[in-house]
């Protein structure tokens, strides 16, 4: 295979990154404890955009198993040098969505990060605040895939990621039974798509709802709530709060 030529600047950005997502213990440790509560050792976890990987380090630092998607070139090579002789994680370079295909795959080079199948996504930071200075400045096709084929291809998982920047909502569409767990990524800028996936998951299930704002891997509610009271709270959320993500768990 050849190597692939990333943009000007896009390995300083990746290598940003593997720092920024790997190097600080104390957010790994608690990660660690949030992840947690719904893996245990010999779990199946999904990883649904895993950019370079940090959620499967702390999966399989809990003992689960991962299925990681990751779709862009640079990343999904960091994830291979730092698990691929893992015969525990299993890496899937394509996007997840509501039905098996191709995408167009918005690339930011400069923050891989962020990078997205979602042109709403990219509408929506134009005019926002600390978001006008981000740039998507390459498109490239990959595969699509949904979460029910996965399941039928690698087993029910006990937990779900997704964070994919703004198609959060087409992912969960495709999936058409219940989990014991989920998680996925909601942003300011785009409250509707947060309210989407609410309305997607309550539909699966009795779900009940927490959340953890940007990177704090620490949950506002000390109990669970309901769908519309977390869609309340995210709807009060300040414009600077940015992102975070919101957790789902069915009531055993």
């Amino acid at each position: 295979m050849k190597p692939v030529a990333y943009p000007r600047g896009t390995a300083k950005s990746l290598s940003r990154s593997l720092r920024v997502y790997h190097g600080d213990h104390a957010r790994n440790a608690a990660m660690d404890t949030l992840y947690a509560r719904f893996l245990k050792a010999g779990d199946l976890a999904f990883d649904i955009g895993s950019h370079v990987g940090d959620r499967i380090s702390s999966f399989r630092r809990l003992g689960a198993r991962v299925v990681a998607l990751e779709p862009q070139p640079g990343p999904a090579r960091a994830i291979r040098l730092i698990h691929g002789r893992d015969p525990d994680v299993t890496l899937v370079e394509a996007a997840c969505g509501d039905r098996p295909g191709t995408v167009t795959l918005r690339i930011n080079s400069a923050n891989p990060t962020v990078s997205t199948v979602s042109t709403d996504f990219v509408g929506a930071a134009v005019d926002a605040d600390g978001w006008r200075e981000q740039v998507w400045d390459r498109e490239i096709e990959v595969p699509c895939t949904t979460l029910d084929a996965l399941i039928c291809q690698h087993g029910m998982p006990a937990f779900i990621k997704v964070d994919v920047e703004g198609f959060e909502a087409h992912v969960l569409a495709g999936l058409t039974r219940p989990v014991p767990a989920l998680s996925f990524e909601f942003t300011t800028i785009q409250r509707d798509v947060a309210e989407a996936c609410l309305a997607l998951v309550e539909a699966l299930g009795p779900y009940r709802f927490n959340v953890a704002l940007g990177e704090s891997q620490t949950l506002v509610f000390p109990e669970a709530v309901g769908a519309e009271a977390m869609g309340s709270h995210l709807r009060d959320l300040p414009h600077a709060a940015n992102s975070g993500d919101v957790y789902a768990v069915l009531p055993r």
